[in-house]
């Protein structure tokens, strides 16, 4: 099993002399498959289901107020509501456009 790390910079050296290994995708520390944990306690040790794939990702609401422009972080896609061309505004979007 897989158990994620959570080690500071500073101590980084002593982690990998106690076996743990540096996931440069997802930028931590893990160990896998050790059976003496207790050496890793000072770091939280967390499960991992399945060390596969990209770690999870929370979904984020909007941060702003309706028709405001957002983007960043806070960015969240609009579904669409009708076949048109994003820039054409019909009658089924025309609820959702924003006016200039």
């Amino acid at each position: 099993m897989r158990l994620n790390l959570k080690v500071p910079f500073a101590e980084k050296d002593q982690a990998k002399k106690l076996g743990a290994r540096w996931d440069a995708a997802r930028k931590i520390w893990f160990i896998d498959g050790k059976a003496d944990l207790s050496a890793f306690a000072k770091w939280s040790p967390t499960a991992v289901d399945s060390d596969e794939g990209a770690p999870s990702v929370r979904p984020v609401a909007a941060r702003s107020a309706p028709g405001k422009v957002v983007t960043g972080s806070d960015y969240v896609a609009s579904p669409r509501v009708c076949e048109c061309l994003p820039w054409d505004v019909c009658d089924q979007c025309a609820s959702m456009a924003i006016s200039c």
